[in-house]
């Protein structure tokens, strides 16, 4: 388990490097709502995604000896890039291992800054499995993407400045939403906010063939995604909750909501279009669950957090021009 100071402690290790994000409002979206909803949107990040705070949060702690030998990671392409801009700002090596058909725009920006990009089939190969073996023959240090301590603490960084900058507004959220893959952000948020707002509910928010977090609360044990599973959020298709996010969210009371693909992408023609801002599909998810009424928000305060914008530009607009 990691404890709020840990997350203190990673917010002061990260605090010349990753932007403190703004709470933003919307009039149409508090109307939708039926009261007030603070977005996060942490696709204002240097990488359009949070992905950074726990990258280098772990990274910045490696004894030296290890961190000359580099890091090994996995990713579709969000913590490839955090991985990638702590390494450059670290000076430390990294490799991360992609799924061939992840985003152009995130494989392109993962080796700009530097990072060497291994590719695998992510329905017929084993993206851990390679990285283990790629880190084991060089002496690499694994980098996950969320279960670990340092990485959690590191996201959990976001839920400790939504309870700051809520604070300096006068009022505390009644809950908040977030996407969740394998659970780090989600975690380390819970973490924060229940030491700081216990009142404050924190719902994880996952696409409908994805949702191994709300099965695997409802279950009390950690479940899997069939293999057959498909959805457009690329940043959240973890095949199971990771170890540590799940024994957070157990022990906090942590509850789910499951989103549609197409409430999804709903939700980023809002973000667009009253925003004006670009959501990946994944960042998504939380706004589409406020929009579809997934969670009741009359006449309460909801943050929510955007947790990436990184899409390929012809994606994107194909989603807006649906009808």
């Amino acid at each position: 388990m990691i404890e709020l100071a840990d997350i203190e402690a990673a917010a002061e290790r990260l605090k010349n490097v990753v932007v403190r994000t703004p709470l933003l409002r919307s009039v149409e979206l508090d109307e939708i709502a039926g009261g007030r909803v603070l977005l996060k949107p942490e696709c204002f990040q240097t990488i359009g995604s949070f992905k950074i705070r726990g990258a280098y949060n772990l990274m910045s702690q490696l004894p030296a000896e290890l961190a000359s030998r580099g890091v090994v990671a996995w990713s579709s392409g969000n913590h490839a890039q955090g991985v990638a801009l702590a390494g450059r700002l670290l000076g430390i090596r990294a490799t991360i291992v992609m799924p061939e058909d992840a985003p152009k725009s995130k494989l392109d920006r993962t080796r700009r800054l530097g990072a060497e990009v291994i590719l695998y089939d992510r329905y017929s190969g084993d993206r851990e499995a390679i990285a283990r073996r790629i880190a084991a023959e060089r002496g690499a240090e694994i980098v996950p993407s969320y279960d670990s301590e340092h990485i959690v603490a590191g996201q959990g960084t976001i839920g400790l400045e939504i309870i700051q900058q809520s604070g300096e507004l006068g009022f505390l959220p009644d809950q908040v939403l977030v996407g969740c893959g394998g659970g780090g952000i989600s975690a380390g948020m819970a973490v924060a906010i229940n030491a700081l707002s216990p009142d404050t509910g924190v719902y994880t928010v996952e696409p409908e063939e994805f949702d191994t977090t709300a099965r695997s609360l409802r279950d009390g044990v950690r479940r899997r995604n069939e293999e057959s599973a498909r959805s457009i959020c690329d940043a959240l298709q973890s095949e199971s909750p990771g170890e540590l996010p799940f024994a957070i969210h157990r022990k906090l009371g942590t509850a789910s909501l499951v989103v549609s693909d197409a409430e999804v992408k709903a939700a980023m023609r809002f973000a667009f279009l009253h925003l004006k801002i670009v959501v990946e599909p994944g960042g998504a998810v939380s706004l589409a669950a406020v929009l579809s009424k997934k969670v009741d928000c009359e006449n309460k305060t909801t943050a929510i957090v955007l947790t990436g914008g990184n899409i390929d530009a012809e994606f994107f607009s194909e989603i807006q021009n649906e009808v």
